[in-house]
C-alpha cells in the first residue's frame, strides 16, 4: 500500500472527486482523499492523501493562493465564465486606476456572499442543487467572514470587455468568484471570473505538483514516488522518542512530556509530529495535561 501525499495539478473542467477517482484507477488503491475542493473550471494545486496519510488531512495548514482573471462587463449566474449570462455591458473606457481604488476593500478580514452555485450546504442541501432547481437566489445565500491576506495586480488588458489578472492569497472558505462579482458591482459595470489557477494550497505548491499524464508516465517507468506523509506538516513541532517510548506511543499510550523534553522546555502547539530516534515519522500527538496523546499512529503495534 502506498502511504503519503500527492499534489495534483488539476486540469480544467473536472471535480476534486473526479481527481480522486482517476488516482484510484492509476494507483490501484481505494484509500485516497483530497484536501479541499476546487471549482471544476479552475486548475492548479489539489492536495491528495493516499493510504494512511488520509488520516493527516485535518492537520494540514490553512491558506491558499491563486492567480485569477476577472472579465468586466459580464455578469453570470455562477459568477464565472461557465454560467448563464445575466448582464452584458461592454466597458472599453474602464481604467486600471478606477479598479485600484476598490481593490483595498478586498483585503483583510471581509464579509462576502458565496456564489449561489457553490458546494456550501444549507439545511443539508448543496446550494448548487437548490440554485439549479430555482429554489434559491443569491440574496438567500448567507454571508461569511473570510481573510484575504494579499491581493495585487499582475496584468491589465484594455478591451471592450477588459480583463484583470490578480494574485490573491487568502484563508480557507474564500470564494474568488465572489471577489470578481463584488468588484464588478463596486465599479458599476459587473464582472465575472474568466480564469482561475491555484498556486498554493494547505502546504503544497505548483513546484511539487504533477499532472495525471506525468503520474502515469512515472508509474510506467517505475519512478513514481509520493510525498512524505508529513510533507504538509512542517509547521508542527517535531519530537523524538527513544526506542522504549516509540513502542509505547505506537501502542496508543500517552507519553509524559518530561520523558521527551529537557527541563524548562515547553510545547506551545496543540499538536506535534512524533518521530523515532532515527527521525522516522510516526504520527501526530495532541498535547494534553498528562502528556502526549497519540491521535494518528501511522504504524500501530498490535
Amino acid at each position: 500500500m502506498i502511504n503519503g501525499f500527492i499534489s495534483i495539478d488539476k486540469p480544467p473542467f473536472i471535480t476534486a472527486h473526479d481527481c480522486v477517482s482517476k488516482l484510484r484507477k492509476l494507483l490501484k488503491q481505494k484509500k485516497i482523499g483530497h484536501g479541499g475542493t476546487l471549482d471544476p473550471m479552475a486548475t492548479g494545486v489539489l492536495p491528495i492523501a493516499v493510504g494512511n496519510a488520509t488520516r493527516l488531512l485535518r492537520f494540514l495548514p490553512a491558506g491558499k493562493a491563486y492567480v485569477a482573471k476577472i472579465r468586466f462587463g459580464l455578469v453570470t449566474n455562477t459568477d464565472d465564465i461557465t454560467g448563464e449570462v445575466i448582464s452584458d455591458r461592454p466597458c472599453p473606457n474602464l481604467t486600471l486606476t478606477e479598479i485600484q481604488k476598490f481593490l483595498s476593500l478586498f483585503q483583510g478580514k471581509i464579509t462576502q456572499r458565496p456564489p449561489a452555485f457553490s458546494a456550501i450546504q444549507v439545511n443539508g442541501k448543496r446550494l448548487y442543487d437548490l440554485a439549479r432547481r430555482g429554489e434559491i437566489t443569491l440574496d438567500d445565500v448567507p454571508m461569511r467572514e473570510v481573510d484575504i491576506t494579499d491581493i495585487r495586480v499582475l496584468n491589465w488588458a484594455e478591451e471592450d470587455y477588459p480583463e484583470l489578472d490578480v494574485a490573491i492569497a487568502c484563508g480557507s472558505g474564500t470564494y474568488i468568484r465572489s471577489i470578481a462579482r463584488d468588484l464588478g458591482e463596486k465599479l458599476g459595470c459587473g464582472a465575472t471570473l474568466s480564469g482561475l489557477r491555484r498556486t498554493y494550497s494547505n502546504g503544497f505548491d505548483l513546484n511539487s505538483s504533477l499532472s495525471f499524464e506525468q503520474i502515469a508516465e512515472l508509474l510506467r517507468s517505475g519512478n513514481f514516488e509520493v510525498l512524505a506523509p508529513d510533507h504538509g506538516l512542517h509547521f508542527l513541532p517535531m519530537l523524538f522518542l527513544d526506542e522504549n517510548a516509540t513502542k509505547r506511543w505506537c501502542m496508543g499510550q500517552v507519553i509524559a512530556i518530561k520523558d521527551v523534553l529537557a527541563e524548562g522546555e515547553n510545547i506551545l502547539s496543540q499538536f506535534v509530529r512524533m518521530c523515532d530516534r532515527n527521525q522516522n515519522f510516526l504520527g501526530v500527538s495532541e498535547v494534553i495535561e498528562s502528556g502526549l496523546q497519540p491521535i494518528v499512529v501511522l504504524n500501530p503495534i498490535n
